[in-house]
């Protein structure tokens, strides 16, 4: 089995950025989106993960039209969240042809309309789960998860938050590490090990991801006798630090 390269599109305004750790203020801008999805798929994506970031802070739906016009042009399959947080905005992005949508903000506030729609649409949906380290008063601290584009926080540990899931037909979890995103600082192979083995569900790794070297880590990583399903991939594969095709080559176990 071969860990799943997702290379990845944020949107804000229009545009297609990168932020690191979430933080609006440090934003980089890399131009039509449309453009770099076709770009990644000529280099040889074969799928591709987009979120809307106005959507997840602020709610709405202000990129869905981009969302939608990736989904139709980019011959690839598209999973897609970002502000998801109703049944109807769900059914616009999967009637649009997206293949999977990536809820975060719904699964952690409303489990039941999380259990609604996953069986409405089973194995579409998957349930993004941002995380940060809160220090405590002793001890290394709690990875707590975070809703509303990250500028709110859940009074809820990651690994509850997995435990939740249990029984729903989801197509998996995308697990983010909100400390590492965007930072290229590699990603947290012990907090993901202790992922995989909390959960039966697919999941997918998210942030930190600077080098080939770090997806070949992620390939061969190992938790609870399972393996990582996919990693998304963002900052590193728009600056040019390696190929879509090296990255490939990293995730072939």
């Amino acid at each position: 089995m071969t860990l799943e390269l997702w290379p990845a599109i944020d949107l804000r305004g229009g545009q297609c950025v990168r932020l690191v750790r979430g933080m609006f203020s440090a934003e980089t801008i890399y131009g039509d989106p449309i453009e770099q999805a076709e770009t990644f798929v000529a280099a040889g994506a074969r799928r591709l993960h987009v979120v809307d970031l106005d959507a997840a802070r602020e709610g709405g739906s202000p990129n869905r039209g981009v969302v939608l016009a990736i989904a139709k042009r980019a011959g690839v399959p598209v999973q897609a969240g970002g502000g998801v947080r109703d049944e109807d905005g769900a059914a616009a992005l999967i009637d649009g042809g997206v293949a999977r949508v990536v809820v975060g903000t719904l699964a952690v506030e409303q489990p039941e309309l999380l259990a609604r729609i996953a069986g409405r649409w089973p194995g579409q949906v998957m349930v993004g789960l941002d995380h940060r380290l809160v220090a405590g008063p002793k001890g290394p601290g709690r990875h707590v998860v975070a809703v509303r584009g990250w500028v709110a926080q859940a009074d809820l540990e990651l690994s509850v938050a997995l435990a939740r899931l249990g029984g729903m037909d989801l197509a998996g979890v995308v697990v983010t590490d909100i400390d590492r995103d965007g930072t290229g600082n590699g990603p947290d192979l012990e907090g993901l090990k202790e992922v995989l083995a909390a959960t039966p569900l697919p999941v997918v790794a998210s942030g930190g991801v600077a080098t080939t070297a770090d997806l070949s880590a992620l390939c061969g990583l190992r938790g609870g006798g399972r393996c990582l399903a996919g990693a998304i991939v963002g900052k590193a594969l728009l600056q040019g630090a390696f190929s879509i095709k090296a990255a490939e080559a990293a995730c072939a176990r």
